[in-house]
C-alpha cells in the first residue's frame, strides 16, 4: 500500500502543468532525435543538459528521460523506413522491419514497432515500481565472470540469426569481432590493428559507422543493381482498417513481446549493458524458439516486437542501477547520472528515502511519457509512409546525406565517412555473396563487453578459465551459452545419421 500512495504522489507531481508539457515535448523531441542516423538517445540528452537548467531539478530529469524513452520509439522510424539504423539499440529492428517496408507493410511494421515498444515499457515501470530494492541487489550480484557469461549467451544466439549456413555465419562473426579490436587494447592501452598507424583507427571502429555503411549505403547499391534502372515508388499505404487489423494480428506476439520485456530489462539492470545486447538477444531468442525461423529476415512481425519490446524494456531497466546504486546502466543514463549530480541529487540508496517527490515523480513520469510516445509514434505515421511514397531518384539522395552526416556525427572525423563507405560496398557485397550481415554487425557491438569483462575476470582468477564456472550464475549461462553454440553440431550429426540410417 505504501508504494501506491507514493506513486499516486508521484503523478501528483508528473501531471503538473510544467513537468507534463515537458513530457510531451521530451517525446516529441525524442522521436525526432532518434530517428535521425547517427544522434540517438545519448547525443540528444547530451545537446539538450543545459537546456534544463532553467528548470527545477524534478522537472528537468523528466524532460531528460521523456527524450531518452522518444528517442527509444524513433530509432525504428529509421530502422524501417530506410533500413538505417538511428542507433545501435535499434539495429535488430532493421532486419525484419526494412523487409516489411520493402513489402509494402510499413505502417504494421511501425504500429508493431510502437506497440511493442509501448507494452516493453509498461512492463518494465511496472517491475521498477514494484522490484527496485531487490533488483537492484541482483544487478550488484553481477560481476565481470557473469557479465562475460550473458555477452557469449548472446553471441550463442548469433548461430540462429544468419541463415542454415553456419560457416558463413561464424565468419560473419568473426569480421565483426576482428573490427571490434581495432584500436586502443583496454588494459595495456597500446594500439592494435591500426593497419600503419593511421590517426582516424586509433579511437577503434565507430559501430553505428559500420552500421550505416551496411545498411544504408549498402541497401542504396543492392537496389540499383537489383531494380535494373527500374526502381518502384513503394505502395506503402496507412488507414484505421489497416491500424486496427495489425493490432489484431499482433495478439499472437504477445509472448514474444512479453520475452523481450522481461530479457530487456533483465540485461538493462546490469551496469553498463544498456539496450543493445538485450535486444540482440531478444531477436535471436525470438527466432530459436519460433515455429517458422526461416521468416526471420524476410519481414516478420515478431522480428520486430522482440527487438522494440526489449530495447525500451532496457532504457527503463537501465535507471535502476543509476537511482538505487548510482552506477548508469547504459551511456544515456550516465549522461543522466552527471546532470543529477549537478542538481545536488545524490544517487544511491538513500535517495527514495531522501528525495521521494523527485524518485517518484520521475517514475510517474515514465508512465506518462510511455503513452504519450506511443500517440505521438502513431499519429505520425502517414508522415513517415510518405516519405516511403518518395521516387527512389529523390529518396536516394537523401539516404546517402543522412548517412554521411550519421557517419560523421559520433567522432566528427572524416576518417569514419570514408570508413563507411568502403563498408558500404563490403555489406553490398556480403549481400550478394550471400553472408548473413546482421552477426558481423552485432559482434562489433559486443565486442568490446566481452572482451573487457573477460579479461578483467581472468585478472581477477589469475588467468584460470574456472571462474567462469565457479560462480552460480555465470555458470548457469556459460553451460546453456555453450549448449547454444554446440546444437548446430548436434543437429548436424543428427541429420547424417538419418541419412546414413536411411541409405542401409
Amino acid at each position: 500500500m505504501e508504494t501506491i500512495q507514493l506513486l499516486l504522489d508521484g503523478f501528483g507531481v508528473a501531471l503538473q502543468p510544467l513537468n507534463l508539457a515537458l513530457v510531451i515535448a521530451g517525446c516529441a523531441v525524442g522521436l525526432f532525435i532518434g530517428a535521425m542516423p547517427g544522434l540517438g538517445s545519448v547525443n540528444g540528452v547530451a545537446i539538450l543538459l543545459p537546456v534544463t537548467f532553467v528548470v527545477p531539478p524534478t522537472s528537468a530529469v523528466i524532460f531528460l528521460g521523456a527524450i531518452y524513452y522518444g528517442a527509444m520509439y524513433g530509432g525504428a522510424v529509421s530502422s524501417i523506413m530506410l533500413g538505417i539504423p538511428g542507433a545501435s539499440t535499434a539495429v535488430a529492428t532493421t532486419f525484419d522491419g526494412r523487409p516489411m517496408a520493402l513489402k509494402g507493410e510499413a505502417d504494421k511494421a511501425l504500429v508493431t514497432a510502437a506497440v511493442a515498444s509501448f507494452a516493453g515499457g509498461t512492463i518494465s515501470i511496472l517491475l521498477f515500481t514494484a522490484f527496485a530494492p531487490p533488483l537492484a541487489a541482483v544487478a550488484l550480484a553481477f560481476g565481470s565472470p557473469e557479465e562475460f557469461a550473458l555477452m557469449l549467451l548472446a553471441f550463442g544466439t548469433f548461430i540462429g540469426l544468419g541463415s542454415d549456413d553456419i560457416p558463413k555465419t561464424l565468419f560473419s562473426i568473426f569480421i565483426g569481432l576482428v573490427l571490434s579490436a581495432v584500436g586502443l587494447d583496454i588494459i595495456s592501452g597500446e594500439p592494435r590493428l591500426i593497419f600503419g598507424d593511421i590517426p582516424g583507427f586509433f579511437h577503434g571502429i565507430n559501430f553505428l559507422v559500420l552500421a550505416i555503411g551496411i545498411y544504408g549505403i549498402g541497401e542504396i547499391l543492392w537496389t540499383i543493381e537489383t531494380s535494373k534502372g527500374e526502381v518502384a515508388v513503394s505502395e506503402a499505404k496507412v488507414t484505421v482498417q489497416r491500424i486496427l487489423e495489425t493490432l489484431r494480428q499482433l495478439k499472437k506476439s504477445v509472448k514474444t513481446i512479453i520475452m523481450g520485456s522481461f530479457i530487456g530489462y533483465f540485461v538493462g539492470l546490469l551496469p553498463a549493458a544498456g539496450a543493445t545486447p538485450g535486444s540482440i538477444m531478444a531477436y535471436g531468442v525470438a527466432k530459436s524458439t519460433s515455429k517458422n525461423p526461416e521468416s526471420y529476415g524476410k519481414g516478420n512481425m515478431d522480428g520486430v516486437a522482440a527487438p522494440e519490446s526489449a530495447n525500451n524494456a532496457a532504457s527503463t531497466g537501465s535507471m535502476l542501477p543509476m537511482l538505487t546504486l548510482g552506477i548508469p546502466g547504459s551511456p544515456t543514463t550516465a549522461i543522466l547520472l552527471g546532470g543529477m549530480v549537478i542538481w545536488g541529487l545524490e544517487p544511491g540508496p538513500r535517495l527514495f528515502v531522501e528525495q521521494t517527490e523527485f524518485v517518484w515523480g520521475l517514475i510517474a513520469s515514465l508512465y506518462a511519457a510511455n503513452l504519450f510516445a506511443l500517440i505521438l509514434n502513431i499519429a505520425f505515421i502517414p508522415a513517415f509512409i510518405w516519405v516511403l511514397k518518395l521516387p527512389f531518384t529523390i529518396l536516394a539522395p537523401i539516404i546517402f546525406v543522412l548517412c554521411v552526416v550519421g557517419g560523421y556525427a559520433p567522432t566528427q572525423d572524416m576518417h569514419d565517412v570514408w570508413l563507411m563507405l568502403i563498408f558500404g560496398v563490403v555489406g553490398y557485397l556480403m549481400r550478394k555473396l550471400d553472408y548473413p550481415m546482421a552477426p558481423a554487425v552485432l559482434a562489433i557491438v559486443l565486442g568490446p563487453l566481452a572482451e573487457s569483462s573477460m579479461r578483467q575476470s581472468l585478472l581477477i582468477s589469475q588467468g584460470s578459465p574456472m571462474v567462469f564456472f565457479d560462480r552460480p550464475i555465470a555458470g548457469v549461462i556459460m553451460v546453456i551459452a555453450i549448449t547454444l553454440f554446440a546444437l548446430p553440431l548436434i543437429k548436424l550429426v543428427k541429420n547424417r545419421l538419418r541419412g546414413t540410417a536411411s541409405q542401409g
